[in-house]
């Protein structure tokens, strides 16, 4: 049978090796993860020498599938097509009116991918302007409109935007002219002051009655931001406009707001059969009061309006060491007068005025500290009841709206023929690219595939590895190296509690040399038998020589009890015989339990028996 400490330390041993196994296994999993990622483990040398690529990251300048309305790429370095604005902004300050803040192609700062090019806004705190034509206008009709282009932050930001419009298609369009005034048909894309994140989708909606152009903002995106202003990442924002008046906004392929042209705008595109009436006016006798003074109620007479607020404190008293005669304010003695004083222009210089050094407990006429009053009530007023005339809040009643339509189908708004960045920036270095319009959700995928996606997986690999990132966030929030440290300090001590080996009990350390002298029971008997039979199982020998010898102190105890029987028999001759009867059935009954025992085979037992026999 097992020790229950051993079976413990083996439970201990199998516990800590099953921690270290899986310790092995997860390490060689993460290799594994490791070694699926199609980059160069060494992100370093990706971004020291970013020539030499992983196969699998090859950049080739992406080509449209299908039919698209307009593309933009800029990897061949030059604005073909592009039209930098002449013009001037309105209702502005002259000085920078003008629209001449300079573009460049350049490559990104950052993740560079090499072949791809990127148009560039360059200036900081000036207004730029930029547009294209497309290919052919764009016609709202029975097919989906697709706006795609890729933004990258690299200076972050603090202050401008980087959305496009969709120049509405007129007789009188001139890119030289572009500028904030000029129609366009659709806005969209991120815009940022302050603290405030946005990402715009505002189109222009001609009122069928007025044929005035109304702005529809789409209801706002319900996700945090910010982060696409901060990473300084290449991301990808993507419009869908479909012909059953829906739209969907993405970012980096993920929907991030989505609704109905007819329901998640504002203003709406349909306005309301009725209307108040402008010229109806509130009765004079129109009671809105919800409640009023109860005129029935009276002042009690223990009202004591004459109480101030507050009092002068009765058991407070003047600190020891203040003193009533000395001013708390003093002139500086080491103030001088400045060399450019003027006292005829200036006035009469006087030195300014400091701190007494001397009141350090307190200086001037003492008062005693103010405190509530507590018979202050203040001015009684009667207390408040319902109005029984109240006619609740009045509204002007509703009349027809006389300008009320209903337009079942939004989407069908004015064509667009251009293309163009009217921007404001206080940060310098935002990047545009892979611009593309198009009517097929695929053929755009298709396009990302093939441009923003490179730079995303780019981008991946030359993230800095997990012990890396865990620093960065410690300097910024310092109590994450508390977490650390538990994290890493708990595995190392429950594999100390469970695999260091533990102290060997003595198992006859809880015996003490008194318990000998106790007396037992046949059940504790029976028990110190058994342990000293299984310890002795293993020693044959000295297990038969113990039998010889416990036999040979058996037979000797047996005569010497058998002369004592004697002598006590003839001692007791004049006792009654049947007291002589007893004692020798009594003693027959013990020897007989003393030979039942000795029949086991154990030696020691018998002896001890023996003893106790005799004893008795």
């Amino acid at each position: 049978m097992r020790s229950p400490i051993i079976n413990m330390q083996f439970q201990g041993f199998w516990l800590c090796l099953n921690l270290l196994t899986f310790t092995l296994v997860k390490a060689e999993l993460h290799d594994e993860d490791v070694d699926m990622e199609d980059f160069d483990e060494n992100s370093e040398q990706l971004m020291t020498n970013e020539d030499k690529l992983p196969p699998e990251v090859k950049y080739k300048t992406p080509q449209p599938i299908g039919e698209v309305y307009f593309t933009e790429t800029f990897d061949n370095g030059i604005l073909t097509g592009w039209v930098l604005s002449k013009a001037r902004k309105e209702d502005t300050d002259e000085n920078i009116a003008k629209y001449d803040g300079r573009w460049e192609i350049e490559d990104l700062k950052e993740n560079r991918v090499p072949g791809d090019r990127g148009l560039v806004l360059k200036s900081q705190a000036k207004h730029h302007a930029i547009s294209a034509r497309l290919s052919k206008p764009f016609i709202f009709a029975d097919k989906p409109l697709i706006v795609q282009y890729e933004v990258n932050f690299q200076n972050g930001m603090d202050c401008g935007g980087a959305y496009i419009k969709l120049l509405t298609d007129n007789d009188y369009l001139n890119l030289e002219n572009f500028y904030d005034k000029t129609p366009y048909t659709i806005m969209f894309g991120p815009d940022k002051c302050g603290e405030e994140h946005k990402l715009h989708l505002i189109f222009r909606y001609k009122h069928p009655k007025t044929e005035v152009f109304e702005e529809k903002h789409a209801k706002v995106p319900n996700v945090d931001l910010k982060k696409f202003f901060s990473d300084k990442k290449t991301h990808l924002y993507t419009l869908v406009m479909s012909p059953d008046n829906t739209f969907e906004v993405y970012i980096d392929q993920v929907v991030v707001n989505q609704g109905s042209l007819l329901e998640d705008v504002d203003p709406p595109i349909n306005p309301p059969k009725e209307i108040e009436d402008p010229h109806d006016k509130k009765p004079d006798d129109w009671d809105d009061r919800l409640e009023i003074p109860d005129n029935t109620s009276v002042k009690p007479e223990d009202w004591d309006e004459s109480q101030p607020a507050q009092i002068a404190d009765p058991d407070a008293f003047k600190p020891e060491g203040w003193l009533d005669d000395v001013p708390e304010y003093i002139e500086d003695p080491y103030a001088e007068i400045p060399p450019d004083w003027n006292e005829d222009m200036d006035g009469k210089w006087e030195a300014p005025r400091i701190p007494n050094p001397l009141c350090k407990i307190g200086c001037g006429q003492w008062q005693h500290p103010m405190i509530d009053n507590p018979k202050y009530r203040g001015k009684w007023e009667p207390p408040m009841i319902d109005n029984p005339n109240y006619q609740g809040e009045w509204t002007p009643r509703k009349i027809p709206n006389p300008h009320y339509y209903e337009d079942r189908n939004p989407f069908l708004l004015s064509s667009f023929t251009a293309l163009g960045l009217e921007l404001w920036s206080m940060t310098s270095d935002i990047y545009f690219d892979n611009f593309i319009i198009c009517s097929d959700k695929e053929i755009a995928d298709r396009w990302a595939e093939d441009s923003w996606m490179v730079k995303k997986l780019v981008a991946k690999a030359n993230e800095p590895g997990v012990f890396t990132q865990l620093l960065t966030a410690a300097e910024e929030r310092w109590w994450l190296w508390i977490i650390y440290a538990l994290t890493a300090g708990l595995p190392l001590v429950l594999i100390a509690l469970f695999c260091w080996p533990r102290k060997k009990k003595n198992e006859n350390a809880g015996y003490k040399k008194t318990d000998i002298h106790k007396p037992q029971t046949k059940g504790a008997l029976e028990q110190e038998v058994k342990e000293e039979k299984a310890a002795l199982e293993n020693t044959t020998d000295l297990e038969e020589e113990k039998e010889n010898q416990d036999d040979g102190e058996i037979e000797k105890e047996e005569d010497e009890e058998t002369e004592e029987k004697s002598e006590e028999e003839n001692e007791t001759v004049e006792g009654p015989e049947e007291g002589n009867k007893s004692n020798k059935s009594g003693s027959e009954d013990e020897m007989k339990e003393a030979d039942e025992s000795t029949g086991s085979g154990d030696g020691p037992v018998k002896s001890v028996r023996k003893r106790r026999v005799r004893k008795d």
